[in-house]
């Protein structure tokens, strides 16, 4: 039987958590896995840790093949992952060496029986929705297409951002080319249901079921009190267009910035791919709420 080939991808800032990173190794060694890790994680694990590591072979960019993907880190860290995965469907793992753990949220104590759960085919995988953003120069008369340095696809969330402390940008929403309205604001963020615990949280945003088929559009400190975030279908087509007084912005992609001009108008819509996350079989979103946000926890004290 053809061993079952695990890709690993981690956090290089987390020294302290080096203990889990062997756990993970040694129980996928247990069951005969060929491990194959991100290059510079394992310069990381050999070099900075001295770890005596041991794999089928490292991992350059995001040419690579494996029955699954393992995230160690924090959100941001399995948000990493999910781009190197991109559209390839391999299903993502994410063991929690960070704080909150929405994303990654297999503990260090729960590794062994996730493994296990692997091998016995007792889990389930979700289907996570993918933003695309495109961005089209419109003084070439919106002919010419600015691709994106970075990825052009967020699982949590396209952000646009006023730049350092420059004053509030003027952001107009069209919503499959109907005009919405234009927020004056710090900001504005795009989420799918899975970015809804995350940035846009953060505020004011609505909580998203991750099953939901939904956007979010959220504004950042917005001027007028009467804009409230609105929640709309995942069929939609986002248009952005933004004025700011020194002519540029921040367009944040799961956190990867960039800066825009003026003449460049944004369009967000849900990616042709998705996400799969895998699942151990009690994990719930419901009970994750309750226990990472405290969710309807009432903390007075009663006389």
């Amino acid at each position: 039987m053809k061993p079952l080939r695990f890709a690993l991808f981690g956090n290089i800032y987390q020294a302290r958590k080096s203990a889990l990173v062997k756990k993970l190794l040694c129980t996928l060694e247990t069951y005969g896995a060929e491990v194959w890790i991100d290059h510079s994680f394992h310069d990381y694990l050999t070099k900075k840790l001295l770890l005596n590591v041991s794999a089928k072979g490292l991992i350059e960019g995001n040419d690579f093949e494996a029955d699954f993907a393992v995230s160690m880190g924090g959100d941001g860290t399995f948000l990493e992952t999910a781009t190197r995965v991109g559209d390839k469907g391999i299903p993502i793992i994410g063991i929690n060496m960070g704080r909150m753990g929405f994303l990654a949220d297999v503990s260090g104590n729960e590794i062994d029986a996730t493994v296990r759960n692997i091998y016995n085919r007792e889990y389930r995988l979700e289907e996570r929705s993918v933003l695309e953003v495109r961005m089209q120069d419109t003084e070439s008369g919106g002919v010419q297409h600015v691709v994106p340095q970075s990825s052009p696809y967020a699982l949590n969330e396209v952000a646009v951002l006023k730049r350092d402390n420059s004053s509030m940008i003027s952001i107009r929403v069209d919503v499959n080319e109907e005009y919405l309205t234009t927020y004056q604001a710090d900001g504005l963020i795009i989420n799918s249901p899975t970015g809804s615990t995350g940035y846009a949280l953060s505020v004011g945003g609505s909580i998203m079921s991750p099953q939901s088929r939904t956007l979010g559009i959220t504004p950042v400190a917005a001027h007028s009190l009467n804009v409230r975030p609105i929640t709309i279908c995942d069929d939609a087509v986002i248009s952005l267009t933004v004025e700011s007084r020194n002519h540029q912005y921040l367009v944040a992609i799961d956190g990867r910035s960039e800066t825009c001009s003026e003449g460049t108008r944004l369009t967000i819509q849900k990616a042709p791919y998705t996400i799969h996350v895998l699942k151990r079989p009690d994990s719930s979103f419901f009970r994750t709420l309750r226990e990472k946000l405290m969710w309807g926890n009432d903390i007075r004290i009663e006389s």
